[in-house]
């Protein structure tokens, strides 16, 4: 039987990973978001460090400074003195996918949905009104409300770019997913009900 796995795509302040996490919770399997870059990191010989700094980004690194154990050898092997974000997207691409195959999960962002297009999975965009973003991001960061708005654009612009170039799609648009659910309706708790409610009925949460 195929495994059970999610996939939440989120504006920036809509409270996307934590709806995630509380999936996660509240069916009990993993939920995978930093930890999908250890294993990127683990599994190509890169240091976590190579990783943050592109995740999600489109972006090209000189490989000299970020290889935890391992010799130059390999860095040429990938790409050679540099690696690409195709590159990365390959080597995250192949964590994700070893991922669905062996357990159910819910993996947040990093083109997850078009990644696992041909397996069975609920795929979720979380979405909120701008005051809704402007408020948690306000509050969580403890900046003003300029800042904050330019911190929305600026990493749902980052978001945008990133999914659209690998998935020849448009991030964020409903035909994308199988559910598009404003958060600030029913709450964060709320909205991970409705998910876990809507998956259950459409057969896609078999827990």
């Amino acid at each position: 039987m195929a495994n059970t796995i999610i996939n939440i795509g989120r504006q920036f302040g809509s409270g996307g990973k934590e709806v995630a996490m509380l999936i996660g919770e509240k069916l009990g399997i993993k939920v995978y978001d930093n930890e999908l870059i250890s294993k990127a990191a683990e599994e190509s010989g890169f240091s976590k460090d190579f990783f943050n700094r592109c995740d999600e980004k489109r972006s090209i690194f000189s490989i000299s400074s970020f290889f935890a154990g391992v010799g130059a050898g390999a860095g040429a092997g990938i790409g050679g003195t540099f690696v690409n974000d195709n590159d990365l997207f390959k080597i995250q691409s192949t964590v994700i996918r070893g991922i669905a195959e062996k357990e159910p999960a819910v993996i947040i962002g990093r083109c997850s949905d078009y990644i696992l297009r041909d397996m069975e999975c609920l795929d979720v965009f979380i979405t909120a009104p701008n005051d809704f973003r402007l408020r948690r991001i306000t509050e969580r960061l403890n900046i003003d409300e300029e800042d904050a708005e330019k911190l929305i654009s600026r990493q749902d612009k980052t978001r945008e770019t990133y999914y659209n170039y690998f998935t020849y799609g448009d991030w964020g648009v409903a035909s994308n997913y199988d559910l598009c659910v404003d958060s600030s309706i029913l709450g964060i708790e709320g909205t991970a009900d409705f998910i876990i409610d809507f998956g259950r009925k459409a057969g896609l949460i078999k827990l």
